[in-house]
């Protein structure tokens, strides 16, 4: 009942808002587009303040940037050079391909030696 009341409410204002505008039109037509045209103007100067304070002024976003793309720089230099490879033949290839490569034991595992035959009774605990 009360989203009824309301929609009838905004489309009622709607509707005279529109017939307003078209009475305007029709019987003083100068002074309605040099106020649409203030209206646009007072619009894009709103929309030009706002983007020069909120926008640009996020100067710590800009250098980020700027440090971001001169760290990917340098490091593109630094590896770029290590990773040249000459190029091989495909024979070459195929016999590292066939060669294979003995496991190395993880570093950080290790065995820890236990008794394993003696049981314990985890009951009496």
């Amino acid at each position: 009942m009360v989203g009824n009341k309301f929609s009838l409410v905004v489309y009622s204002i709607i509707g005279l808002a529109v017939i307003g505008v078209i009475t305007q039109l029709f019987t003083n037509t100068a002074s309605f587009l040099t106020s649409i045209l203030m209206m646009i103007g007072f619009a894009a100067a709103v929309f030009a303040v706002i983007y020069f304070f909120m926008f640009r002024k996020g100067g710590s976003a800009s250098s980020d940037a700027k440090k971001y793309k001169q760290a990917v720089k340098q490091s593109k230099s630094k590896y770029n050079q290590n990773q040249i490879k000459p190029k091989h033949n495909t024979s070459q290839q195929q016999t590292k391909a066939m060669k294979k490569k003995p496991h190395k034991r993880a570093s950080h595992l290790r065995v820890i030696d236990g008794n394993k035959s003696k049981r314990k009774n985890r009951a009496s605990f």
